[in-house]
């Protein structure tokens, strides 16, 4: 084999190997939208979830969820403060499951998860008017229409808008 055809498998065999890697990558990406890993903190579920979903801490970045846990006393109107110990707790699990990369570890400076670029960017088909739907009522109310919400499952193709 002259060098020409060597040289000329070599660099298939790269670009093969870098676009294998590529794909892996989009992938990964791709799928990170539909599922978020489930909320696996006792105390998280208790104290946030009695409320409103425990949302997946991937949702936001680890800035957002500090603000939010310095301002419980206020949150979104309503005093949700907890115990010291349970803040820790809180705080240590969202901390080291929050948002990273591009699509959810940049902090926008919002609170609200329906705010982010990432969110209004997966909802922008959606009418304001549905938001508005008894069944519904806000975009904070991910288990209209994600029934496996709870579980981390957002995938586009199970999503069920009420009527």
């Amino acid at each position: 084999m002259d060098n020409a055809t060597k040289r000329t498998v070599f660099d298939s065999v790269v670009w093969s190997v870098a676009l294998t890697f590529a794909c892996m990558v989009f992938a990964h990406e791709a799928l990170a939208d539909s599922n978020l890993r489930p909320v696996a903190n006792a105390t998280y579920t208790a104290e946030c979830g009695s409320c409103h979903l425990a949302y997946p801490p991937a949702l936001l970045p680890a800035p957002a969820w500090k603000r939010m846990l310095a301002g419980l006393e206020r949150h979104f109107g309503t005093d949700a403060s907890v115990d010291a110990p349970s803040a820790a707790a809180i705080a240590a699990y969202l901390e080291s499951n929050a948002g990273r990369g591009r699509k959810r570890g940049a902090d926008s400076g919002t609170l609200r998860i329906s705010e982010t670029p990432w969110f209004t960017r997966k909802h922008d088909e959606i009418a304001a008017a549905t938001w508005r739907k008894p069944q519904i009522k806000s975009a904070a109310n991910c288990g209209a229409c994600h029934q496996g919400a709870e579980r981390g499952d957002f995938d586009e193709d199970r999503v069920r808008i009420p009527r």
